[in-house]
């Protein structure tokens, strides 16, 4: 999946291209020297007036962003690389104009500044989970124990007795957060509360509770665990596994407001059990997720498809 500016972006772009030079022919000069791919301007009419002849450039870059995506972001910075109007201000009401255009360069850099952040994240979160697929590769030790887990896994999936199968959950996930260097501590009970482990990763503590049954997890299901999460120190986050998933009610509920807890499912599981990502990869993009949106439940399938593209 390609990322897109925001049309939000887009149209402050045109906006500050319309203000930014008085003159077509200044505006034009100016586009040749931020795009490499000269060609759109080629389909522009310049007898046309100058809004017309912004709105069609920028929409002629936008149909097909998979092309024009680096000069979009190039014209982008370019424009809001400027900060000096002089040519404005000779201008009958030179003030005037460059006010709005000033205006009109901080309204973009305002929407774009978040686009790169953003941008960058992914970027880093991507270049992350390489060298973690990388550093996997290259340890034959890791690889076999992830394997063998894999193995005691996929067995407990047929397993008819459900009361085994949770507790063997436990010890498979310890095995698991062990395995990637995660401080784990067994199933514990506290003041009446049973919690099935927890690890710590980047100085955060995290409890960890896992849930084996046929329906999803629901809100009551999350409440009693977000409840846990709560009681303890402030930097201590909450994963909680289920692996047929959660309600959708559930995830809403616990979507707003102060995130304390975040979800994996069996699918996210079998994705780190089959190598596909690395169990502190997965953490970390989810963490980022909930920090930066509010959704706790973001699904392996769209982290792989925001890193694709």
């Amino acid at each position: 999946m390609s990322k897109r500016m925001s049309p939000a972006a887009l149209v402050a772009l045109k906006e500050a291209l319309c203000a930014i030079y008085w003159y077509k022919g200044d505006l034009r000069s100016f586009l040749q020297q931020s795009l490499s791919d000269p060609t759109p301007l080629n389909r522009i009419n310049w007898q046309n007036y100058k809004r017309q002849i912004v709105s069609d450039l920028v929409d002629i870059l936008t149909d097909d962003q998979d092309r024009h995506l680096g000069d979009l972001t190039r014209l982008c910075h370019s424009v809001c690389e400027m900060n000096q109007f002089q040519h404005l201000a000779q201008l009958d009401g030179g003030a005037q104009k460059v006010e709005r255009a000033r205006a009109d360069v901080l309204q973009l850099r305002s929407l774009l500044t978040p686009h790169e952040q953003i941008k960058s994240e992914r970027d880093e979160v991507a270049k992350r989970q390489r060298e973690a697929a990388e550093k996997l590769k290259s340890n034959a030790a890791v690889r076999l124990k992830l394997e063998d887990i894999r193995n005691r896994y996929m067995a407990l999936v047929t397993s008819p007795n459900a009361q085994q199968r949770g507790f063997e959950l436990e010890k498979v996930m310890y095995d698991l957060f062990e395995l990637f260097d995660l401080d784990p501590k067994a199933s514990f009970r506290n003041t009446g509360e049973q919690i099935d482990g927890a690890f710590a990763l980047d100085g955060t503590d995290y409890l960890f509770e896992a849930k084996w049954q046929q329906a999803p997890c629901d809100a009551s299901d999350l409440d009693t665990f977000a409840a846990k999460v709560r009681r303890k120190l402030e930097n201590t986050l909450g994963v909680f596994l289920s692996i047929n998933g959660f309600s959708k009610d559930g995830v809403a509920a616990h979507s707003s407001g102060g995130v304390v807890i975040i979800l994996i499912d069996g699918a996210d599981l079998m994705a780190v059990l089959e190598e596909r990502i690395d169990f502190v990869s997965l953490i970390q993009r989810k963490k980022q997720h909930a920090a930066r949106t509010g959704n706790i439940y973001l699904p392996f399938h769209e982290i792989a498809a925001s890193v694709d593209g």
